[in-house]
């Protein structure tokens, strides 16, 4: 049996048993075990789940990468500049504890854009699941086209198995197994699918340093000494700056998890507030280890390829219409040509290239897939909950029955991997090898407005009563964003990073406040 049907053979027997867990946690479920879990999650349980949803492929594989810095580009980290970011993250975990989930859980809400319908109007609520549908739907496939494509790239292609067939057969697994619990089964899976990519990030740290014969200070030490450890970028106009970095991170946080149905939909089904919250700042200490453990994996895999035999080379690349000399990682082939390992390829490649030992290939190949499933399957099953509850108001519909209702979330769930499947193949077309930071950027435009409804619903008590105003509101923010980011792109050496989603946040806050009635609020329900 060659190494690539090994490790399929292994990706197979992992699956048959999310399986059985499915099998057993929709045994008897209904709706309200689909969507919530029936409120009866253990705190401790979706906590650690819910670091395996919001590390994903991204942190798997794109954050080692981003150690190496490719200079001539802007869109990738270098060293560890990367956790300013996950500082802010840390930040914001703390504000959603204190300001969203309170809110959450007094109105007792099954999707969180209920809110919405109950402090503005229908138009919000409807407004509010559009664009977390929107967001979810492509920061999901985002994150699942990276994984596809390593395993297409690494494993499949050498096999004759088409990119579109990997995509179908990964996307199939998945509804498979959350067809019938959703977030009951999920909460489960999760659970086990962060402690395999743990242990893959534990695994290759531990074999990387017994192979160089390195002391863990011993590793510190080199990557210090060739600047990969930096933390602080110091360049007020670079899109990484640490202060932008920071900020970027906790409102990319209260948007990305406090207002997102998929990430709040676990928190909600825990039993009562103080457990939630208990669950959210486990969470939120438990990845500073988490991500500042897969930087330290990135230095020691760009150690590891040094040592055999891989170097960097200068080559020409067009970046804005402008020729720049970049940085090209990666080892030579017989004719002397560098074949780029650099970024999202590094791991991969040296994991299941023979670089690394079967052994350790296998546990890569688990902690991979760990970090495909829990970004797929939360995302599917938000996207389902957020579509019957707020678009369709399946809970509320006293003309199906039980039996219809969940007939029909089932044809959605199944509509829903067929959309997934779309945009992973739109993403193979863009083929763009720095999806951590491009998954930052969309979600500056499409979790902006969100950011912006649901701050002028909390900290104003200003109604809107104009008819289509909040619809056009939160159209033309995410456009006004965008045409200043190209404005100040062309016209100034600024960057603007991840501080987008403040802006665009910003622009629909002031755009709510010019069209706002003068009524105010005088009670939220």
């Amino acid at each position: 049996m060659n190494p690539g049907t090994t490790l399929l053979l292994f990706v197979f027997i992992y699956f048959i048993g999310l399986l059985v867990i499915s099998y057993f946690t929709s045994r008897n479920s209904d709706n309200q075990s689909f969507f919530i879990g029936n409120k009866k999650s253990k705190w401790w349980l979706v906590a650690f789940g819910m670091i395996g949803t919001s590390l994903s492929g991204v942190t798997f594989i794109s954050v080692p990468g981003t150690v190496g810095k490719i200079t001539g580009t802007e869109y990738i980290f270098g060293g560890f500049e990367y956790y300013m970011m996950v500082i802010g993250f840390f930040i914001g975990y703390f504000i959603v504890a204190a300001i969203l989930l309170p809110l959450y859980y007094k109105m007792n809400l099954t999707s969180i854009y209920t809110y919405l319908g109950r402090r503005f109007n229908v138009e919000a609520h409807k407004i509010g699941s559009i664009f977390f549908i929107i967001s979810r739907a492509i920061g999901a496939t985002a994150r699942l086209y990276l994984v596809v494509n390593v395993l297409q790239i690494f494993l499949l292609e050498g096999l004759g198995v088409p990119f579109w067939v990997t995509a179908m057969v990964l996307l199939l697994m998945v509804l498979l197994y959350t067809f019938e619990g959703g977030v009951k089964t999920i909460v489960i899976t999760d659970t086990l699918q962060t402690s395999f990519m743990i242990i893959s990030l534990v695994a290759c740290i531990v074999y990387i340093l017994s192979n160089l014969n390195l002391s863990f200070g011993e590793a510190y030490t080199i990557l210090e000494q060739k600047n990969y450890t930096h933390f602080i970028n110091s360049d007020p106009n670079s899109k990484t700056f640490f202060l932008k970095t920071i900020l970027g991170g906790i409102f990319i946080t209260i948007a990305m998890t406090g207002l997102d149905q998929e990430m709040m939909q676990k928190n909600i089904s825990v039993d009562n507030l103080h457990n939630s919250k208990k669950n959210m700042l486990t969470f939120a200490g438990t990845l500073l280890v988490v991500n500042l453990a897969f930087l330290f994996l990135g230095g020691l895999l760009y150690l590891f390829a040094l040592q055999n035999g891989a170097d960097y080379s200068k080559v020409p690349t067009l970046v804005e219409g402008k020729q720049v000399f970049s940085d090209v990682f990666g080892f030579r082939d017989a004719s002397g040509n560098v074949k780029n390992i650099m970024g999202d390829d590094l791991f991969p490649a040296l994991s299941l290239q023979g670089y690394f030992p079967m052994a350790l290939s296998v546990i890569f190949i688990i902690g991979l897939i760990s970090a495909l499933f829990p970004s797929a399957d939360g995302a599917l099953t938000a996207v389902t909950s957020s579509y019957c509850v707020d678009l369709l108001n399946l809970n509320e519909d006293k003309t199906k029955t039980e039996k219809e209702k969940k007939h029909l979330r089932m044809k959605v769930h199944l509509t829903f991997t067929v959309v997934f499947f779309i945009l992973i193949m739109v993403f193979k077309a863009m083929n763009d090898k720095s999806i951590v930071y491009l998954i930052m950027e969309i979600a500056g435009y499409t979790y902006g407005p969100l950011l912006g409804l649901f701050a002028f619903g909390i900290f104003t008590r200003f109604q809107i009563s104009r008819k289509y105003a909040i619809l056009a509101v939160t159209i033309a923010a995410p456009i006004v964003t965008y045409l200043i980011n190209t404005t100040v792109t062309a016209y100034t050496d600024y960057r603007i990073g991840v501080e987008l989603i403040i802006l665009n946040g910003l622009l629909t806050f002031i755009g709510l406040w010019m069209v706002k009635s003068r009524s105010y609020l005088r009670v939220v329900d």
